[in-house]
């Protein structure tokens, strides 16, 4: 049944939905979280690796991230956060594991992976310590950076770009937009069914324009007849040894690092969707959200899939529908798994039109930015918060807006200035650390001042 802790919610974190309708929704986020499957094909293409090979890639991938959804979601004593935050190929990695893949082929990549869910996990302990420095202004700022970090991606594929000198094509406009306007009317007007199905509603329904507009995707279905129904991995002699090197280690730490903050923001954005009463971050949840993130991360690595991360834009779906149940996340890791060995029904899945998984991501990213915002101010605010948040806005976007710029930059600096998500929340943690230099000071002389009754006491 419904959760009945707040009335806008369909469908709280601990609920358990009909078998029916958690089918179809699992069905609805396993389609958004498809989006990063296109990584792997990126991946392959640019080793020029074999199809064989990029077949294997895709299996052991989304196995991963099956596996890994499952555990963040279900709710284990020790690992998982518990909510409804799927696994998907991280975007992070993809950089590092090509320079991995030229320099040693797939075992370095997949020791070097390993070895980053490894840190990501020895992480997850020292949580608890960021108490202190998340006011719930700077947790509003990181959750609306996990909406705006998801801009580029879903932006450049809601005008059906593959490549940066592609042309746009009007009939790509047209698609992404009646299918941006479907889910969003869906989710305002439609009740019900209509409400909670909104993204699937404006996928099928653009997937169909698409067909209609643009005659190449139907044509694109006929590649099916290559691939069977089902097949088990083949594995070549690149996925059955793992290397490691220490010159590589160093950058794959930073980006672990990064890929933490990242997930640490996805953690706090699920959290506030799902539990919108709390008054203070559940710090003990987070934790083991991140130790599950290292955990499938590191289990990427040993299976020889790509390198997996928390998933945003399923973050922001669940938070716009108000269906916050962590069966979902299971469900989909489930059929995550079982599709793995499917290839047929994949490489189906892998041609929904780029405009329709564009709009998809834009939808789920209108959720994130404005719970983000909405956050930070619904407290008093001040100078302090305005120079804090601001100062980390701006270098933190700059990071989108001129990164050949920082590419030019000293090494140290090119370590925090990565990424708007990293780089904005790294700035606001120690601004505002800083800025509060006084009222920290203020605060120790209190602690250790005498008072005037002791000092009496003391004298007499």
């Amino acid at each position: 049944m419904p959760s009945t802790k707040a009335k806008t919610i369909e469908y709280g974190f601990n609920d358990v939905p009909p078998p029916v309708q958690l089918l179809i929704l699992s069905i609805q986020h396993l389609l958004l979280m498809f989006v990063a499957v296109g990584l792997t094909i990126i991946f392959a293409a640019q080793i020029n690796a074999s199809t064989e090979f990029t077949s294997t890639l895709v299996m052991l991938s989304l196995i991963a991230s099956g596996i890994g959804s499952i555990i963040q979601s279900v709710g284990l004593p020790f690992i998982g956060s518990g909510y409804l935050c799927p696994s998907i190929c991280g975007p992070s990695y993809l950089s590092l594991s090509l320079s991995a893949a030229w320099t040693g082929g797939m075992p370095l990549v997949r020791g070097m992976v390993f070895l980053a869910g490894l840190v990501e996990m020895a992480l997850a302990p020292f949580v608890h310590k960021m108490k202190n420095i998340f006011p719930s202004y700077i947790v509003g700022l990181v959750v609306a950076m996990v909406g705006v970090s998801l801009i580029r991606t879903s932006v450049i594929s809601l005008f059906g770009l593959e490549f940066r000198e592609d042309a746009v094509r009007s009939e790509d406009i047209i698609i992404g937009m009646v299918t941006l306007m479907t889910m969003v009317f869906s989710n305002i007007w439609g009740k019900g069914f209509i409400r909670i199905y909104c993204l699937l509603i404006g996928m099928a329904f653009g997937w169909c324009v698409a067909l209609f507009m643009l005659p190449e995707y139907l044509h694109n279905f006929a590649i099916l007849k290559n691939y069977p129904l089902f097949a088990l991995p083949t594995l070549g002699p690149e996925f059955r040894h793992i290397t490691f090197r220490m010159d590589m280690m160093l950058p794959f730490v930073i980006v672990s690092i990064s890929s933490s903050l990242k997930s640490f923001g996805n953690l706090l954005a699920a959290q506030r969707a799902s539990e919108p009463e709390l008054k203070e971050v559940d710090f003990t949840r987070i934790r083991k959200g991140i130790l599950a993130d290292g955990f499938a991360t590191s289990l990427a690595g040993l299976l020889g899939g790509m390198a997996v991360d928390t998933s945003s834009s399923n973050i922001g779906l669940a938070g716009s529908t108000k269906v916050l149940s962590r069966w979902i996340s299971v469900g989909a890791g489930v059929i995550c798994i079982l599709i793995a060995f499917c290839p047929k029904l994949t490489v189906a899945m892998s041609l929904i039109p780029k405009p329709v998984l564009g709009a998809s991501l834009i939808f789920a990213g209108c959720f994130m930015i404005c719970t983000g915002f909405e956050e930070m101010f619904s407290e008093k605010w001040d100078s302090r918060k305005t120079f804090t948040a601001g100062i980390s806005l701006f270098f933190g976007l700059s990071t989108a807006f001129l990164p050949t710029l920082y590419a030019r930059t000293p090494a140290f600096i090119q370590t925090i200035f990565t990424d708007p998500l990293p780089t904005t929340t790294i700035l606001a943690i120690l601004l505002n650390i800083v800025i509060n230099l006084d009222h920290t000071f203020e605060g120790m002389k209190n602690r250790f001042r005498v008072s005037p009754a002791v000092q009496e006491e003391q004298q007499g």
